[in-house]
Order: structure tokens, then C-alpha cells, then sequence
């Protein structure tokens, strides 16, 4: 059988992945905002994660019929000879979905984020290291290193005004392994598409994703007796989904040209620019206060850190386990 053609795809420049890679950090913010006010008009914390992701797979079915490309790099796909794992990464984030709402309402917002963004800087630097992204194997330099705390130390910063909730152990332990399945889901996506389409990579992240969401909900009972009576009519509460599909494909993008470590810490300097932009433009919203701004700007410092040309070999092509 031929192998379907797919039109030779080049990583972007560093500075424009990075950029790419801080929409997708705003738009995280937004999609955050809008779930999190939905599952709790709803009664249950967890509904705004199911519908988000229910709506961004039907916007990728319908990409189906409208993209040739994600026909094409679905076609490819058997020929791609990923590794099983590659296909995971859909699993990954539903994983931090259902993480993240069994823990913060334990933690808080403020001590989830320090923890999950711990586990997704030292997670990232363990996935360049290993060559598990298409960016390839990256070396563990002191930049990266120093990146990688900063960063850490940037949202720690940002949040010295948040309220904290219970700081148990185990809560803030699993944080940090949302974080670490993160930076997993950006090196499998990012495998699948550089060896077939983005449009595909989008594709399988929602095929892993839905079904992992739908039975967390449940778990979580996101579909108790009453919801439907209890739905909301404002229409930017349902725009989780759109929001989600952008998100994966700035990782994607992102991930295949710097790594998973920059890429992680450019989509929290988003996620604090999209926190101040919210701030500002909703109602009721609080001021911007200099610890997150300050933190934001440390977060972008830990970028050009953590990109600092290293003094050693050059990074080695991606592993193929």
C-alpha cells in the first residue's frame, strides 16, 4: 500500500513558537475562567472540564470533513510507526483536568499552580533530556536548570496574594504529577504530528481525551440529577472547547521547535498575561497587583534563560523507544 504524501512541515523560528506557544498560555487562562464559572453554576466542578472537552471534539469532527490535511495525516498514521506511547497524550491532559479538580478545591488556586507548574518545569527538563519531543534530545545545561527554578520562583511570586487553602501533602504532590503528565501530553502531541499533520495531532489528542473525561466526570458525578435545568445562557461559558482546540495546537506547534521546558514556561507567562488581562476587563475583576506583575515578568526572563545557548553538544535527534 502507498504511504499517503504529506507536504514536509518546518519548525517555526524559536521566537515565533514561543509566541505561539503564550497564545496558547492566554487562552488556557480564558478556558479556565469560563469552566471553572460554568461547573459552578452547574453544581459540580468538574462539568465545565466534560462539556469543554465534548465541544472540542465535535469542532475537531467537523474538521475531519473540512480539512483535507487531517484526512491525510490520519491516513498516515500506520505508516508513521510512532511508538504506542505517542498516542497517550490526549490521556495526559484529561488526567490534569480530573487532577486538577479533585485538588484545588483542597489546596487552593494559588498553591495547585506553584506545585503543578513545579512538576511541569522539572517534568519538561526530564522530557527534553530523554528526546521523548520532536524537538529532540535536549542537554540538562545550568540555563535550563536555572530556567526551569525560575520559573517555578516566577509563579510562586504571582501568587503570594491568592488565598491558600489546606497545604496537604498529598494534594500538592499530585499537582506536581499534573504538571508532569502535561509536559507529557506536549512531547506525544507534538510526536504525533511531526510525523504525520498538526491537524492530525489535534485529532488523536481529543480521540484520548474524550473518553478519559467522560469517565472522570461521572466518576466525579458531572452528571447528577438536575444539570440540565442548571445550565447557563451566557454563550462565552460554552467556549471552553474552542479554546481547548486552540491550546493543543499551540502546544503542538510550539513543542516541535524549542522543547517542552520552554514551551511549558512561555504558556505560563500567558497564562499570568491572560490573569492581568481578566482582571482588567471583567467586572468585579481584581487589580493587578506587583507581586503578578512582577511574576510575569520574571516568567519571560525564564524563558531567554532557559534558551541560552548551552557550551555542549548539540541537542541529538528524538528517540524512537
Amino acid at each position: 500500500m502507498r504511504r499517503p504524501a504529506l507536504p514536509e512541515a518546518h519548525a517555526l523560528p524559536a521566537w515565533a513558537a514561543l509566541a505561539v506557544a503564550s497564545v496558547g498560555g492566554v487562552s488556557s487562562a480564558v478556558q479556565s475562567a469560563a469552566n471553572a464559572e460554568l461547573g459552578e453554576r452547574v453544581g459540580n466542578a468538574s462539568f465545565g472540564a466534560v462539556v469543554s472537552t465534548l465541544s472540542g471534539s465535535a469542532l475537531v469532527v467537523a474538521g475531519l470533513f473540512a480539512m483535507p490535511s487531517m484526512r491525510r495525516g490520519l491516513r498516515a498514521l500506520p505508516h508513521a510507526k510512532l511508538p504506542w506511547w505517542t498516542y497517550l497524550g490526549g490521556v495526559c491532559g484529561a488526567l490534569f483536568v480530573t487532577i486538577a479538580t479533585y485538588a484545588v478545591p483542597v489546596v487552593g488556586v494559588a498553591a495547585f499552580t506553584i506545585a503543578q507548574v513545579t512538576g511541569g518545569s522539572f517534568g519538561g527538563l526530564a522530557v527534553d533530556r530523554a528526546g521523548l519531543a520532536p524537538a529532540g534530545r535536549l542537554p540538562l545545561t545550568g540555563p535550563r536548570v536555572g530556567g526551569a527554578v525560575l520559573g517555578v520562583g516566577a509563579v510562586a511570586l504571582a501568587q503570594v496574594d491568592r488565598p491558600i487553602g489546606d497545604l496537604a501533602v498529598d494534594m500538592l504532590a499530585l499537582g506536581m504529577l499534573g504538571g508532569a503528565v502535561v509536559a507529557l501530553q506536549g512531547a506525544f502531541n507534538g510526536r504525533v504530528s511531526a510525523g504525520t499533520t498538526n491537524a492530525a495531532g489535534t485529532a488523536v489528542n481529543f480521540a484520548g481525551a474524550t473518553p478519559t473525561v467522560l469517565v472522570a466526570g461521572a466518576l466525579l458525578g458531572a452528571f447528577g440529577s438536575g444539570w440540565s435545568t442548571r445550565l447557563p445562557t451566557e454563550w462565552y461559558l460554552y467556549t471552553g472547547g474552542m479554546l481547548s482546540v486552540v491550546i493543543v495546537v499551540c502546544l503542538l506547534i510550539s513543542v516541535r521547535a524549542v522543547g517542552v521546558l520552554r514551551t511549558g514556561l512561555s504558556v505560563v507567562a500567558g497564562q499570568l498575561a491572560g490573569a492581568l488581562l481578566l482582571d482588567a476587563l471583567l467586572p468585579g475583576g481584581r487589580h493587578a497587583s506587583p507581586a503578578l506583575l512582577a511574576g510575569a515578568t520574571l516568567t519571560v526572563a525564564a524563558v531567554a534563560l532557559a534558551g541560552a545557548a548551552p557550551r555542549g553538544p548539540a541537542r541529538r535527534p528524538a528517540r524512537g523507544l
